[in-house]
C-alpha cells in the first residue's frame, strides 16, 4: 500500500512540472523569408537559401508590453512599423522570437525554433528568444513565468547543443566572442531586460546543466 501512494505521489509531481507549448505562429510569409535572409547577408555575411539558425543560446526578455495580444501583434507583421524609426534603417525585418511566456506561465511558439528571429544584436543566426510578457515596475515578471522560462530552458538544452543563456542585456559581452557576427560596429542599443534578478533565479535553477560562463 505505501508503494502505491509514493508511485501516485511520485506521478503527480511529474504532472505538475509538464509544459504545453501552444503554437501561435505569427506570420512568416514570403516577405519575412526575403528580409530575413537579406538580414542574415547583410548583417552578419551569412549568404543562405533558407532563413535557418544553429541554435547556440537563448536570450530571455521583457516585451514591456502588457498583454499577450498587443505583444503578438507587435512581432506579427512581417516589416517593421513606424514606431520603431530608430532601427529601421539597419532593417525592414520586424522584431520577433521563437517564444512568448504569457504572465500566467502559459508558452507559446510564435516561430519553429531553427528559425531566424529579429530579437538581439550580433547573435540572431544563433540565438533562440523567449519574450515575457511585462517587466514594467507596475508589471514585473510573474513566479508563473520564471518557471516556463526554467523549463523552457531546460526543453530547448535537451534538443539543441545549448552552450549559453543569457539576459538581453548581456548581449554586448559577445562583441569579441566568435559567435558576435555584427558587421556594424555603431550598431548597438542599451538592453536590461529581463532583470538581473531574473536572470540569476534562471541560472541558478539550471546550474546542472553546466552552460558555459559568459565572455568577460
Amino acid at each position: 500500500m505505501r508503494f502505491a501512494i509514493v508511485i501516485i505521489l511520485t506521478l503527480l509531481c511529474s504532472c505538475s512540472t509538464q509544459k504545453v507549448i501552444v503554437e501561435k505562429p505569427i506570420t512568416f510569409n514570403e516577405d519575412r523569408k526575403v528580409l530575413t535572409l537579406e538580414y542574415l547577408q547583410n548583417r552578419y555575411g551569412l549568404d543562405q537559401e533558407l532563413p535557418e539558425i544553429v541554435p547556440k543560446m537563448i536570450v530571455l526578455h521583457w516585451t514591456v508590453i502588457p498583454t499577450l495580444e498587443k505583444s503578438f501583434e507587435a512581432f506579427d507583421s512581417p516589416t517593421l512599423p513606424n514606431w520603431r524609426p530608430d532601427i529601421k534603417n539597419i532593417s525592414g525585418l520586424n522584431v520577433s522570437s521563437q517564444f512568448m511566456v504569457d504572465r500566467d506561465g502559459t508558452i507559446y511558439r510564435l516561430l519553429p525554433e531553427t528559425t531566424m528571429a529579429r530579437h538581439v544584436i550580433g547573435l540572431n543566426h544563433c540565438a533562440i528568444g523567449v519574450e515575457n510578457i511585462g517587466g514594467t515596475e507596475d508589471l514585473p515578471l510573474t513566479k508563473a513565468q520564471l518557471k516556463s522560462n526554467i523549463w523552457l530552458v531546460r526543453y530547448l538544452a535537451d534538443k539543441y547543443e545549448i552552450d549559453y543563456v543569457i539576459g538581453h542585456y548581456e548581449y554586448t559581452l559577445f562583441e569579441n566572442h566568435p559567435l558576435w557576427l555584427e558587421k556594424d560596429e555603431g550598431y548597438r542599443t542599451v538592453k536590461t531586460d529581463p532583470g538581473k534578478q531574473f536572470m540569476a533565479k534562471v541560472r541558478k535553477a539550471v546550474k546542472d546543466l553546466n552552460f558555459k560562463a559568459l565572455p568577460k
